[in-house]
Formats: C-alpha cells, structure tokens, sequence
C-alpha cells in the first residue's frame, strides 16, 4: 500500500511564469479565451465521460474541479474554478508558477483531497458544473454529484489517472463551450514536444525511467501509460521492457534497493519531495553501483523549489510547457 506522505505528493500513487503565448506553436494557438458571448452560443452540449452523458445547457461560470489537476485546463479556457481538490498540500493555494496569474488573486474553496470529496462543501458553493477527470470518482459519488450540479467524470476508454492531457483539455473544452479554442492549446503544446524531440535526436531510442523515492531503500517505478512518462517518450525515449514486465496492469512497480538493476537505464528521473531525498537516493549503495549513477546520467526533479517535480506530475496543458522549458536542458546534459 502507498504511504500517505507518498500519496500526498503523486497523482497515481499518488521559474518564470509560462504565459499561454509561451506553449504555443503560433499566435493563433495563444489566443485569448473566447469571450462569455461566444462560449454560450455553443450550448447545450453533452460530453461522455465513464458514467455516460452529462448535458450542459449554458455557458458555466461556477465550476469546481474534482480531479486532481482538472483546474488547469480550466483557467487556461478562461475561467476560474470556485472550487478545487488539494493535492500536494500548496500553501497559499494557486502558487505553481505556471498557473498563478490566471487565478488572478481568487483562490478557490478547498472541498477535499485525492477522491474524498466533501460534497457540503462542494454544495454550498453552489455550482453550475462539476469536472471530475482527473480524479478516481467512483459511479456512488458521481451519482451524488450529478444531484448538485451537471457532473462530468472521468475520459472514457481509460484507467483512472491515465488519460492523456490532450483528452482531458478537449473534454473540458467541451464543457465550457470551447472546443476550438482548446484544440488550439493543445496544438501548440504538441508542436513544441515534436519540435523539441527534433532538437534533441540524441533523446531518440534511449531509455528512460520515472521513480519516486518514498522511503530509504524504497522506490515507485511508474507505469509506461503514467503521463509522466508518456510525456518523456513524446520526447524520443523508451521504456524498458522489464520496466513494463515489472509494472503489468498497475500504475507502477514497488520495488526496493535489492531491485534497482531494474532501472540503470539510460537516463533515469527522479521526483524528490525535499532536498534530503536526493541526498539519501545518493548514499543508497546498491544506487551507486549502477552505470546510470556512476556516468551521472540521473537527473533529480523536485516537487517545490523549482517545482519540476510537480510540474511533471501534473502533465497538464499549463504545467507541460513549464515542465519542458526547465527539464529539457537537464535531460540534454
């Protein structure tokens, strides 16, 4: 079983601001969000998620994000969620880089953590949609939900916590009205991966590896599908296929030190929730007998200070361009 510290800081396990303008492959892909006149002449819509339909019969402007990191699709269409989920404890919430100024000072009402929603809470606020895609929302809360306010649950045709970010910025897209503008978000990012995978060919059929060290001498070996590393193949890298043999149909492979033959890959990536962590993924002596620690091919993302580690973890269309501009040279080293 995870550990709670463990699940606080991961979504399956669980420094410049990045302006849209930055993500994009062109100024159309920039644009500004449409305004409220031009979202609401798209409705009613009907977007299908795990649990079916869920018409949307006017332009929502209280919407409070249940998945994990579904408030960052949200601000980058131009509205700002009432209430969200906390996921890595951020105090003041609103502080990752890449998404602080679209929340323009309105932080939003705190209704749960990882899938324990507080639905009072999610009442009161009185909304006029519920995301939920990012999330773990089971067919019970769905259901309750669905009797507060129009509820839009996890992409259909995958795992919890597996979607691509490219689907779940359609979908909310979808809901608010915006799909063009979404799709154009989406373009500009994907440009900026093929364009940076072409910059970097020596990227291209090495392979890659994404663990988290929760404890000494304990380690998360993520799954292929996890975005975060969906994100590095788009990059050019590969995942190993005993790292595909190890993990099977879970999000990732528990392993311990005794285990780490499995992850000498050719450039490893380590999520570090404090400066400590590397320093004790360091002095681990089975680690230092590995090529990938001896040729320092290993890089080492935090979660705060600069958040990379977040950034990567939350592999949305905000955080991706951020998490590129800072990682990329460090993988290229």
């Amino acid at each position: 079983m995870l550990t709670s510290a463990r699940r606080r800081f991961t979504a399956v396990l669980a420094a410049a601001v990045l302006s849209l303008a930055g993500c994009a492959g062109d100024d159309e892909a920039a644009s500004t969000p449409q305004s409220s006149e031009a979202a609401g002449s798209a409705f009613p819509v009907s977007v299908e998620h795990k649990y079916g339909s869920t018409e949307i019969k006017a332009a929502p402007s209280r919407v409070v994000t249940l998945g994990l990191s579904d408030q960052d699709p949200v601000l980058a269409l131009g509205v700002v969620p009432v209430g969200a989920i906390d996921w890595f404890l951020e105090r003041p919430y609103g502080k990752w880089p890449w998404a602080q100024p679209l929340w323009a000072g309105k932080a939003p009402e705190i209704v749960g953590e990882r899938d324990d929603f507080n639905l009072e809470k999610v009442a009161a606020l009185k909304p006029d949609l519920i995301i939920g895609l990012y999330s773990g929302m089971s067919k019970d809360q769905y259901d309750k939900l669905s009797k507060i306010a129009p509820t839009v649950a996890q992409p259909v045709g995958f795992d919890d916590y597996t979607a691509p970010w490219q689907d779940m910025t359609k979908m909310v897209g979808q809901a608010l009205g915006k799909p063009a503008e979404a799709d154009k978000l989406i373009a500009g990012i994907d440009a900026k991966l093929a364009q940076l995978a072409t910059a970097n060919p020596g990227f291209k059929g090495k392979s890659v590896a994404v663990v988290e060290p929760y404890e000494p001498g304990k380690y998360a070996v993520f799954a292929p599908n996890d975005p975060k590393v969906v994100l590095l193949t788009k990059l050019g890298f590969v995942t190993p296929e005993p790292i595909v043999d190890a993990v099977g149909k879970e999000y990732a492979a528990e392993i311990g030190s005794e285990q780490l033959s499995l992850v000498d890959v050719d450039k490893l990536v380590f999520l570090t929730g404090d400066a400590s962590t590397e320093t004790t993924v360091k002095a681990d002596k089975v680690y230092g007998t590995l090529a990938v620690a001896k040729q320092n091919r290993a890089v080492f993302l935090p979660y705060e200070e600069p958040p990379l580690g977040a950034a990567l973890s939350f592999s949305t269309v905000l955080s991706i361009p951020y998490a590129l501009d800072q990682m990329v040279p460090l993988l290229a080293k």
